[in-house]
């Protein structure tokens, strides 16, 4: 599990996504989310928008993510 530090909360999921170099764009982040393969704490997630917080759990492609806020 790898911890990722966010500086204000919410974030959008899709954007998390992006910014941790998981998907090559805005774009690509959006069609994992809507292909039902991203995971938000157990639970599979298709809101694009979804709003993340501190300590929720994100799983995408074999990898699990911690969010913390800083």
């Amino acid at each position: 599990m790898r911890d990722v530090e966010i500086t204000k909360e919410p974030v959008e999921l899709y954007k998390i996504l992006k910014f941790e170099g998981l998907v090559s764009s805005g774009g690509e982040a959006k069609s994992v989310i809507d292909d039902g393969l991203v995971l938000v704490n157990g639970e599979v997630e298709t809101r694009r928008r979804k709003k993340i917080l501190n300590d929720d759990v994100i799983e995408f492609a074999d990898e699990t993510f911690h969010i913390r806020l800083k």
